[in-house]
């Protein structure tokens, strides 16, 4: 049993392309300044970093590495590439979590400024996490990174805000994958319906679900599902956080 439990899960990592399956090159940068005070915020919609457990170890994606937001949450291993330039580069690796977008610059080139430009593979690192495998005053290294597991504590957040009938759920702290591709909502009332991706990783439902207690269904990129079943009592209200259960 143990045995088929191992195996599974290593057919999942491979289906979603992480674990220790070869490294792909690509470059970093930094962002936000020493404290990563202005890596808050961004695409995915984490909001503060630091409440939602992301802290410093985050990345701003370029658009190869992205997917229009489905990447926020992947969880990614990154080492400078001594070989390549040996002089700014430091020894180990980081792992850092997808919550930003590194947005092209088309008026420069792709080596000259232009760094997140398509086809390029770019991490914007917090400028903490960057300066643990390289030099500040490198400016950009080469790097090889690799997509891995997300190690997280505790289960799923799963955070209600909008108003009647406009439902928009921030999914964080999600482990496996890390990625969320699709989610649905069940309220005690109701059958289960699927939410729309508005934007990062903020789900909407236009049901009126007031006063129900609430479940989620959630897939990660690596095709597998949770069901967390009336972790939302019926008394909820906007702007409250409930925690389901996670992905090992």
């Amino acid at each position: 049993m143990l045995f088929m439990v191992v195996f599974l899960s290593f057919l999942s990592l491979i289906a979603s392309g992480y674990g220790d399956l070869g490294w792909i090159d690509a470059h970093a940068t930094f962002y936000g300044g020493g404290d990563a005070a202005g890596t808050m915020g961004g695409a995915c919609g984490y909001g503060n970093l630091y409440s939602q457990g992301y802290g410093t170890d985050t990345a701003a994606l370029s658009t190869a590495l992205f997917n229009n937001g489905l990447s926020c949450g992947a969880c990614f291993e990154i080492k400078c590439s001594n070989s390549k330039d040996p002089r700014w580069c430091l020894p180990g690796s980081i792992v850092v979590t997808a919550t930003n977008f590194c947005p092209p610059n088309n008026a420069l080139p792709n080596n000259a400024g232009g760094w997140c430009n398509p086809p390029l593979q770019h991490f914007d690192l917090a400028q903490p996490v960057f300066q643990q495998i390289a030099h500040y005053r490198a400016g950009i290294v080469p790097v090889s990174y690799r997509r891995v597991p997300c190690r997280k504590r505790g289960g799923i957040r799963f955070t209600i805000n909008g108003h009647s009938y406009f439902n928009l759920v921030l999914i964080t702290n999600v482990g496996g994958s890390g990625d969320v591709h699709a989610v649905s909502i069940k309220g005690s009332r109701t059958s289960w319906q699927v939410m729309s991706r508005n934007w990062g990783q903020n789900w909407q439902s236009n049901s009126y679900l007031n006063g129900q207690t609430l479940s989620f269904k959630v897939t990660i990129g690596d095709g597998r599902t949770i069901v967390s079943y009336n972790i939302a009592p019926a008394g909820w209200s906007f702007g409250q956080t409930f925690t389901g259960k996670q992905f090992l």
